[in-house]
């Protein structure tokens, strides 16, 4: 089966009764945990950004806590769930200056932990990819902000 076309959705969607897109949005949120988490963002914590993004920095420093350091394999696949979890975030917020905020700590939190990063070249080389991410999205922000995140990034080399 093909899907249609976002176009065609969106042409769809503002054919429909308020209590039938209502019913869609609630059989959405029911199949699949993003999408639940997508529409939880929307509809409670999208009016207050920095608040949600401190959450998200919260719940990374837990998770930072909570890995497994006795063997790198574990660390290193502790990271990546980290990282995954931290992406889907950015991607609810579509801000790219919650996305600079969010990879600036994940890797200010990766540097200040006890991990043994150089020890592993997969590590070294999600490091690095982090920073040349945050390098290239910094350079989209505004000059102000540019600023200080780029004194930030250069405490991170």
């Amino acid at each position: 089966m093909k899907a249609a076309s976002i176009n065609d959705i969106k042409q769809e969607l503002t054919n429909l009764s308020p209590a039938k897109l209502l019913e869609l949005c609630v059989r959405l949120a029911k199949y699949k945990k993003d999408n639940k988490e997508l529409l939880n963002y929307l509809l409670f914590e999208e009016n207050d950004e920095q608040a949600y993004i401190n959450n998200v920095k919260t719940e990374m420093e837990e998770a930072f806590a909570g890995i497994n350091q006795s063997n790198l394999y574990f660390a290193k696949k502790s990271l990546r769930k980290i990282l995954r979890n931290t992406s889907k975030h950015i991607r609810y917020t579509a801000s790219k200056q919650a996305e600079v905020e969010l990879l600036l700590h994940f890797c200010k939190t990766l540097q200040q932990s006890t991990i043994p990063v150089k020890n592993s070249m997969a590590l070294v080389n999600l490091y690095q990819f982090q920073l040349k991410k945050l390098a290239k999205l910094i350079s989209t922000l505004h000059e102000d902000l540019q600023y200080d995140y780029l004194k930030e990034l250069g405490k991170l080399t």
